[in-house]
């Protein structure tokens, strides 16, 4: 059985450097992408979509996963998972190792993607604050949320937040960034 040191090594996965994992190798992550995963949403009772570690690999067909390794131990301390859209690129998941580095670089690098054009996440509580201070601009047109979820059945609030059905469940979001639209 091959160890993800090993794949570590095989991709060569620079220290403090957001590196992609090609789709082909992520059945070697899945166990620690969702690990990570299940730490970042464990405080809000999980990721819908992200039950266990055959969940990565349901994903995968079309979500990018990017990691960071920050310490001296082989494993990944960060991830980031993506998807392409009509509207660009939004972000689907974020995943760390429960330490403060790895929490730090997860959040300042997908702040600083979300001030670009192309680049949107749905955000709530925590998080949304943490990323509104940080300058990420909310989506506040009602017309534009509606055309970037399209498809999806949501309750404007006013306020720029919406609740929608996610994973069988209500939830209330703010869609956050610069969706194309």
């Amino acid at each position: 059985m091959l160890k993800l040191a090993d794949l570590l090594k095989e991709l060569d996965i620079p220290k403090n450097k957001w590196t992609s994992i090609p789709h082909n190798e992520l059945d070697g992550f899945k166990r620690q992408i969702y690990s990570l995963i299940h730490t970042a949403y464990s405080e809000v009772g999980g990721h819908p979509n992200y039950i266990n570690a055959d969940s990565v690999s349901k994903e995968a067909a079309d979500t990018d996963f990017e990691v960071i390794d920050l310490d001296d131990d082989l494993d990944v301390d960060g991830i980031s998972a993506s998807k392409k859209t009509q509207s660009g690129t939004k972000f689907v998941a974020t995943g760390h190792d429960g330490s403060k580095a790895a929490k730090s670089a997860v959040i300042n690098h997908k702040a600083e993607m979300l001030k670009h054009p192309g680049y949107y996440v749905e955000v709530s509580g925590k998080i949304q604050d943490i990323f509104l201070s940080k300058g990420v601009p909310p989506v506040n047109d009602e017309a534009i949320v509606r055309k970037v979820l399209k498809g999806k059945d949501i309750e404007w609030h006013g306020d720029g937040t919406y609740t929608r059905n996610i994973g069988g469940e209500l939830h209330k979001k703010m869609l956050i960034g610069k969706p194309r639209v």
